[in-house]
């Protein structure tokens, strides 16, 4: 016969052992209040009896023996024996049919069994008595039953039968109980994994909101789960990208050397066509590259890697990169930065953020133009600044030059796949500081960097 599936689950099991540790416990507990209960009754009995010994021992012979009569007549319980044996060992009066053979003499109280006489016909009965010979030889043995202590015992295995038991029934009750409860629900997330193996990306782990471990490892793998579903839709989008934006100048060089291929004449104009082909092909590398380093970036852990980039040096080196192409379009590049301030970043990407920039501001500045690259400091923040005299950005278009591939109308003449800026965005987001683009004549782009002057 098969068990049920909670008969074998781990959670019942756990249940099982410690309903048996806790019975285990309970029954040790119950057995150390029953023996030190015993001890005290026994220990009570025994001064009880040993001063009853010792009293009626003081009173004359003639006395005693009333003495003896009255205790016995007093005890309604019939727990009391009493006799005087005289040096022979007959019985002179008393309940007791004759000496114990094992009791002791003038010794302390002790466990003994004795005969009784008192009712009816001969009766065994346990007692704890003590006997003291006295200064006449007679012997006398006062003892007590201790039947008591039996009936404690019955009364505390009755206890401990009543409440042990249900409690040990609850405990495995509430093991199987859990142990269902738990496969309920391995068995529902069991089913959402399967969806979202099957590609159901939007499938999430079931989040009751309590404060329960099983709840915090779901919003813990659901936050795992949010993360992949981003980074696999950016994956996904940087393909869709490269197949579209590939597909125009691709097919353009196609043409070109497909007419080439048929009109061309000359070993001239083929050389024409294909030159033309080249710089088609040249173009869908750039756009190639410049997605995967997009892609790279935002998805990059970098910022383990963070370390400080001073700025004013950064900044310096990017204008002696830059100084050379300027001069070549007759634009004045100058670079404000005496203040030495630096940040916390990743230095080759901030120089490949202010390279686009200062690369924007030549490439569509006029000749005889200006571009000043600045470093400052105010309100708490560090900023970047790299102005130009050039045709600027309109209000409309501060959002959208962030886009990928766009082109304002005014620049569409201009080399360049529209990707620059949106570079630039990545990096400033994954240092976690603010692109700013201020629109008008003569652009003004700002990368601000929130936090304390570190220098």
């Amino acid at each position: 016969m098969r068990q049920p599936r909670f008969l074998r689950s781990n959670t019942f099991h756990s249940a099982f052992l410690v309903a048996a540790v806790f019975a285990i416990f309970v029954i040790v507990l119950f057995g150390f209040i029953y023996w030190k209960t015993d001890d005290y009754l026994t220990a009570r009995s025994d001064g009880v009896i040993t001063a009853q010994l010792n009293a009626i021992a003081g009173l004359s012979p003639e006395r005693q023996l009333e003495a003896i009569e009255e205790r016995l007549r007093a005890d309604f319980r019939g727990v009391q024996v009493a006799a005087i044996f005289g040096a022979d060992g007959r019985r002179i009066n008393g309940n007791i049919e004759s000496l114990p053979a094992r009791l002791e003499i003038d010794a302390p109280a002790q466990s003994s069994d004795v005969v009784r006489i008192d009712r009816s016909g001969r009766e065994y009965q346990p007692v704890r008595a003590v006997a003291k010979r006295m200064k006449n030889g007679d012997l006398l043995v006062i003892g007590r039953n201790v039947d008591e202590a039996k009936e404690i015992a019955v009364v505390v295995g009755q206890a401990l039968a009543l409440g042990l038991l249900p409690g040990f029934c609850l405990c495995l009750l509430a093991g199987a109980w859990l142990s269902v409860r738990a496969q309920r629900r391995v068995e529902e997330v069991n089913q959402r994994v399967q969806r979202i193996i099957a590609g159901d990306l939007r499938e999430r782990l079931p989040d009751r909101r309590a404060d329960e471990p099983f709840s915090k490892l779901a919003v813990i793998v659901n936050g795992m789960l949010d993360e992949m579903e981003t980074m696999i839709h950016a994956l996904a989008g940087v393909g869709n990208d490269i197949a579209h934006d590939l597909r125009t100048p691709l097919t353009r060089a196609r043409l070109k050397l497909e007419r080439g291929r048929a009109n061309a004449t000359t070993l001239e104009q083929l050389q024409v066509v294909a030159d033309k082909a080249i710089a088609g092909i040249d173009q869908s590398l750039t756009i190639v590259t410049a997605l995967l380093r997009l892609a790279e970036i935002e998805n990059s852990r970098r910022s383990t890697g963070f370390g400080t980039v001073a700025l004013h040096t950064m900044l310096r080196e990017v204008c002696d990169i830059y100084e050379p192409i300027a001069e070549n379009k007759s634009i004045t590049l100058h670079v404000e930065a005496t203040q030495p301030l630096t940040v916390r970043g990743d230095r080759d990407l901030l120089i490949e953020a202010v390279a686009n920039l200062v690369d924007n501001a030549i490439k569509f500045t006029p000749e005889g133009g200006r571009v000043d690259i600045e470093l400052l400091r105010g309100d708490g923040e560090t900023i970047v600044r790299v102005a130009d005299t050039g045709c600027g950005i309109s209000e409309p278009e501060r959002d959208a030059v962030l886009r990928r591939f766009y082109r304002s109308d005014k620049i569409r003449n201009a080399p360049g796949v529209g990707l620059g800026l949106n570079l630039v965005a990545a990096i400033v987001k994954l240092h976690d500081f603010r692109l700013t683009i201020f629109s008008g004549p003569g652009c003004q782009v700002e990368i601000v960097c929130p936090g304390p002057a570190e220098k």
